[in-house]
């Protein structure tokens, strides 16, 4: 595990199954407990995983997006692209090539403080304004 900046990066095992899957998770959950967590999963070393692996990497993504954060994978291997669409997961997990890549992509989206209470649509028009337009 290492962190850049506000992102943590874990590595997962090379046998991501069940009892692998809890031991991960006894790991990971302290990080995961924190407002808006930011957590990159490293792939590369993961040889096997079954689909107790798999609900495992949904359980992390979970338990990150309860806590308005947000999970991301990297370095996944062939094999393992194939299983997670071979369950239908694939589309639900963000995936980049390096962990490196994943965690700039956290950096990329990042809004200026403050700015989460300001409203996602422009006061600058009103109804008025568009019954004017109409």
């Amino acid at each position: 595990m290492y962190s850049r900046g506000p992102v943590i990066v874990m590595e997962l095992p090379e046998t991501l199954n069940h009892a692998e899957g809890q031991k991960f998770v006894g790991e990971l959950q302290p990080l995961l407990e924190v407002h808006r967590p930011r957590v990159v999963l490293d792939c590369s070393q993961i040889q096997h995983m079954d689909s107790a692996g798999i609900e495992t990497l949904l359980y992390c993504m979970q338990e990150a997006m309860k806590r308005d954060g947000d999970l991301k994978l990297a370095a996944v291997s062939p094999a393992s692209a194939t299983i997670m669409e071979l369950m239908r997961v694939d589309r639900l997990f963000e995936v980049f090539e390096t962990a490196d890549e994943a965690a700039r992509s956290f950096q990329a989206v990042a809004m200026p403080d403050g700015f989460e209470g300001l409203p996602w649509y422009s006061s600058g028009f009103g109804l008025a304004d568009l019954k004017i337009a109409s």
